[in-house]
């Protein structure tokens, strides 16, 4: 009974690799090439040039923070956070974002809330899951990761022309695909 499942299998697998070792290649090169470009779409260039004017320095800080946050900050809360001398400072950049129309602020308390965000510098490159920002190369690396390593696993039983030119150009990816993702990673404010 063993053989015969084992049998099964193998023709299984054989009939697999011959569909699936042209396929993952192309999974993995489309994968690069629509991956690492970076997206072009802006509605307004103009008014995306001057948010990036406005949106810079300590004022960068107090936005990135707010939008890590996810949830209403007041000005003690912003200056303590970001190490700024005195709670004035965290409140002129505040009161800039929200001049911007980025931040608003609660009628009780006094906190502040992102009510826009924007895709503006290296916040292009980032998608937000919860309270925490994670480059969208780390998504792309995983991806790709799981699908080499399972490749190599499952289906690498010799190394003939076709597989080697799978194991190199899978690697190839991963690692283009995570260094992205760190170089991204490094660039947050802080």
């Amino acid at each position: 009974m063993r053989a015969l499942t084992n049998f099964c299998f193998d023709k299984i697998l054989k009939k697999l690799r011959v569909q699936v070792v042209p396929v993952l290649g192309l999974i993995c090169l489309l994968s690069w090439i629509m991956w690492t470009v970076e997206p072009r779409f802006m509605k307004n260039s103009e008014e995306e040039t001057q948010l990036e004017y406005a949106l810079r320095g300590k004022a960068w800080k107090v936005y990135w923070f707010l939008l890590k946050s996810g949830e209403p900050q007041s000005v003690r809360d912003v200056q303590r956070a970001l190490r700024f001398s005195s709670p004035s400072v965290a409140n002129h950049h505040l009161e800039q974002l929200r001049e911007l129309g980025l931040v608003q602020k609660q009628g009780i308390g006094g906190h502040y809330f992102l009510v826009n965000d924007v895709k503006i510098g290296v916040l292009r490159h980032y998608v937000k899951l919860g309270k925490v920002l994670f480059p969208r190369y780390f998504f792309y690396a995983a991806f790709s990761t799981t699908f080499y390593l399972t490749y190599l696993i499952l289906f690498v039983q010799s190394l003939s022309r076709d597989s080697m030119f799978i194991i190199l150009f899978g690697a190839f990816v991963c690692v283009i695909l995570w260094y992205e993702a760190y170089r991204i990673w490094s660039m947050r404010p802080y």
